[in-house]
C-alpha cells in the first residue's frame, strides 16, 4: 500500500489483554511503502532485539482484508521503503521522534496537553525531547536500568543533580519516586508540583493535620497549616533532604 493511502488507515494497538484501541494514522512518508519490522531489523539489529518485546512493537497498521500493512517501527517512523533504498541515515525519508516530539504526541494526546500547561518541562521549546527521559525502543520505557523507583529517580536526576546527592536526613518520599510530588510533564503549579498547598504533604503526613495536634511544647501544626505551606515560612524547607535537621530544615 502506498504512503498516501496508508495515511488514511488507523493504527490498532493490542494491549496485554488483547483489547484493541483505535489510535491515529501513521506518519506520512510521500511515495514510501511499508517494508515490515523484519526488514528494519536487518540494519537496526540491536534496537530490534529489545523492541520486539515492548508495547510499541504491538502497534499495527491494517491493510486490505485481514492483512497487516505495517507494524511496530513504521507506525512511529513512517513507511520505510525510501529510507531503505537510500541506505538509511538518521532522519532520511523517515520520521525521527528524537527530533520532533509531535511524533510521540500523535498517540500520547494527554501528555501533549500537559506540556501546554503553564509550568512544564521545555519540550515544546526544543530544549528536551521525549527520548531525553524515555526509551521508546526499550522494554523499560525509563532510560536508566535498575529497580523501578531507582530508574524513575535516576531519569530525573540526570538533570536535577542537586537533588541527587545523599543527605544525612532523607525525605522518605524520595524512595517512592519523584512523581510522588511532581508531575514530570506539566502542571498548573510551580515546580511541577501535583498540588500547590499542604494537601501535597498531607497525603502522606495526614496524622499531623488532626485538630489539637501538639508537637514540641506548644507548637500546633493545625495552627501553622493555616499560615502557609509546609515548605514555606521557615519550616520544612529542605524538602529533598537535610544535612543538619531531622525535620527537613536548613
Amino acid at each position: 500500500m502506498a504512503g498516501p493511502v496508508a495515511a488514511a488507515a488507523v493504527i490498532l494497538i493490542i494491549s496485554c489483554a488483547t483489547v484493541e484501541r483505535v489510535m491515529v494514522p501513521p506518519p506520512l512518508i510521500e511515495g514510501a511503502e511499508y517494508v515490515g519490522m523484519e526488514t528494519c531489523a536487518l540494519c537496526h539489529e540491536k534496537i530490534a532485539q529489545d523492541f520486539k518485546y515492548t508495547g510499541h512493537a504491538r502497534i499495527r497498521i491494517p491493510g486490505e482484508g485481514e492483512r497487516w500493512e505495517g507494524q511496530g517501527c513504521e507506525s512511529c517512523h513512517g513507511a520505510g521503503s525510501l529510507h531503505m533504498e537510500v541506505g538509511g541515515g538518521r532522519g532520511r525519508f523517515i520520521v525521527n521522534p528524537g527530533r520532533d516530539p509531535e511524533a510521540c504526541f500523535r498517540c500520547h494526546l494527554e501528555t501533549k496537553a500537559l506540556f501546554n500547561l503553564q509550568y512544564h518541562h521545555p519540550v515544546k521549546e526544543g530544549k528536551l525531547t521525549c527520548i531525553s527521559c524515555h526509551d521508546p525502543h526499550g522494554q523499560d520505557i525509563f532510560r536508566p536500568k535498575g529497580m523501578l523507583v531507582a530508574r524513575e529517580n535516576e531519569t530525573c536526576l540526570q538533570c536535577h543533580r542537586d537533588q541527587a546527592r545523599p543527605h544525612v536526613f532523607e525525605h522518605e518520599a524520595l524512595r517512592e519516586g519523584c512523581t510522588m510530588c511532581h508531575n514530570a510533564h506539566g502542571s498548573i503549579n510551580e515546580k511541577l508540583l501535583n498540588d500547590r498547598d499542604n494537601n501535597l504533604c498531607l497525603k502522606c503526613h495526614a496524622q499531623l493535620a488532626a485538630p489539637g495536634t501538639i508537637v514540641m511544647g506548644d507548637f500546633s501544626h493545625t495552627t501553622r497549616l493555616m499560615e502557609g505551606t509546609c515548605w514555606s515560612a521557615g519550616c520544612h524547607t529542605a524538602v529533598h533532604g537535610s544535612d543538619i535537621n531531622p525535620h527537613l530544615r536548613y
